[in-house]
């Protein structure tokens, strides 16, 4: 049950197939495997007890990710858009690794004393090392530690162990299931649990995996033609932008299938994206870092279903995250920590062999169970469908009532000259917490305040219509699509100018 044993299956099943990078001079399993044995040989040399990475994705990534497990240590994968200070504090977690950077980021590793390889040094190195050491297989050894965004508190390392991401693998991924001919893009940045997760599901499928390492709208389109991609997976916001971005070429013959998770998906967005590509399988997947990556999914069939139902309950299913996949059970709970029935709001926990729910320095969040809170706001249907509906942290809590910003937000998001919208709590004498709403109006586009305010009223309750409403020209966001809320509220709180309308 490590990953390296992944590989080894790969290799040993179709080890001439071309599974990391372009068609033409990309690395098979067999050469993958060789890079990692010199890979795992140089951080043995360097008596290292852990491989950070610090580096745009790249070949260099997933021989780091093998590499480090056929040494014995784990891989860290470092945001690099990082401050200093950020930087140097997590790297203080980490004195005696071997780290890889690009050259921009390399003065961070050397501040930390550690040794550094760019990319390039890095596979030059694990080509001309020679095997690395056979070490007993190791299922509760660390494999990655992945540190969460910090978009709601300070940064934790996530342990992610072997048995976990195998357990992952095995549950959602047939072997040597893919054809030849599949390729998947990947638009995530290394440091990213979808990274990890795309490089050991396709490698196990035998699907060949291309990254980009900036997301552009047209880059995007244009690799996807060039390279004949058949899957790939997005973030919601990099698929507004292909959707919403004028004068493109959306064509994609080759693409069959489009994975998106990460962060909430705008109904409007989604239901755009299925009418341009029709032909493509359209997947919702929700995971998280501590859960080895999806623990749900919303399949094909269930989107073609929600658009083409006169149903509403059907087509609110385009609003969820779908089933449980295999191996997973999801209970939803109150405040109290019961377990509330169908339909009743609460905190979602999740319970499989893929969870680790485990940081660094901290050990395991999980229950006596064996549940470990997400942290996530949610509702099971009857039929088991997920909702989510945003992070516990998020909700507004004004005079007595609990308001989940989510379904402010969506009502925002429908009307036409909306682009982005976000709805927060803002500090309030009277009510604790007072309702505001920033949107982000389409390009040329005039937004009433006054209409958003009575589309609101009218679709949810008074009590849920935003006190004020700011338009702003975008979002913070994390490169994976996430909101930085406490940003938002800082700024909002703080700000002196008059509301919209």
């Amino acid at each position: 049950m490590n990953v390296t044993m992944l590989l080894d299956m790969a290799a040993d099943g179709f080890g001439d197939r071309v599974v990391v990078g372009r068609a033409d001079d990309g690395l098979s399993p067999v050469r993958l495997r060789e890079l990692a044995g010199g890979g795992a040989r140089a951080v043995r040399d360097a008596d290292a007890d852990a491989l950070v990475y610090l580096a745009v994705n790249g070949p260099a990534f997933p021989v780091a990710l093998f590499a480090a497990a056929r040494a014995g240590v784990p891989l860290v994968p470092v945001n690099y858009r990082l401050g200093a200070g950020q930087l140097d504090a997590l790297l203080a977690n980490h004195p005696r690794a071997l780290g890889i950077a690009d050259p921009e980021q390399a003065e961070a590793l050397r501040r930390a004393g550690l040794p550094v390889l760019s990319p390039a040094q890095w596979l030059n190195t694990a080509a001309a090392t020679g095997d690395g050491p056979d070490l007993p297989e190791r299922p509760d050894a660390p494999a990655v530690l992945i540190y969460t965004s910090g978009t709601t508190s300070a940064p934790k390392g996530v342990v992610l162990r072997h048995r976990n991401l195998v357990s992952y693998v095995f549950g959602t991924v047939e072997f040597a299931g893919a054809g030849p001919e599949e390729a998947a893009l990947a638009s995530v940045p290394p440091y990213h649990i979808a990274a990890v997760s795309n490089v050991l599901s396709n490698l196990y499928a035998g699907r060949r995996t291309l990254t980009l390492e900036q997301f552009d709208p047209r880059d995007w389109l244009d690799l996807v033609r060039e390279q004949r991609v058949t899957h790939a997976m997005v973030v919601p916001t990099m698929l507004a932008r292909i959707m919403d971005t004028d004068g493109l070429d959306r064509s994609v013959p080759s693409l069959r299938a489009l994975a998106y998770g990460g962060a909430r998906m705008p109904v409007r967005v989604i239901e755009t994206a299925l009418g341009e590509w029709p032909h493509v399988d359209f997947v919702n997947a929700y995971g998280l870092t501590e859960t080895s990556s999806t623990i749900s999914v919303l399949g094909p069939r269930e989107h073609r279903d929600a658009v083409a139902s006169d149903d509403p309950a059907v087509r609110a299913r385009l609003g969820s995250a779908g089933l449980p996949v295999p191996g997973v059970e999801l209970e939803v709970r109150d405040e109290s920590g019961a377990v509330v029935g169908a339909g009743r709001p609460g905190q979602i926990w999740v319970r499989g062999e893929q969870v680790s729910g485990e940081y660094a320095g901290q050990g395991s969040a999980t229950d006596e169970r064996g549940f470990f809170p997400t942290r996530d706001h949610g509702r099971l249907g009857a039929d088991g469908h997920l909702w989510v509906e945003g992070r516990v942290d998020d909700t507004i809590i004004r005079g007595a009532e609990n308001i989940a910003p989510a379904e402010i937000e969506d009502v925002l998001l429908r009307h036409p000259a909306v682009l982005d919208a976000v709805v927060v709590g803002v500090p309030d004498e009277e009510w604790g917490q007072r309702i505001e709403a920033v949107v982000v109006p389409r390009e040329g586009a005039r937004v009433d305040a006054g209409e958003l305010r009575t589309a609101v009223r009218n679709t949810l309750r008074g009590s849920r219509t935003p006190d004020r409403i700011t338009y702003w020209p975008e979002l913070p966001r994390t490169p994976t699509g996430k909101l930085v809320r406490r940003d938002i509220v800082a700024a909002l709180a703080a700000e002196s100018r008059p509301a919209a309308g």
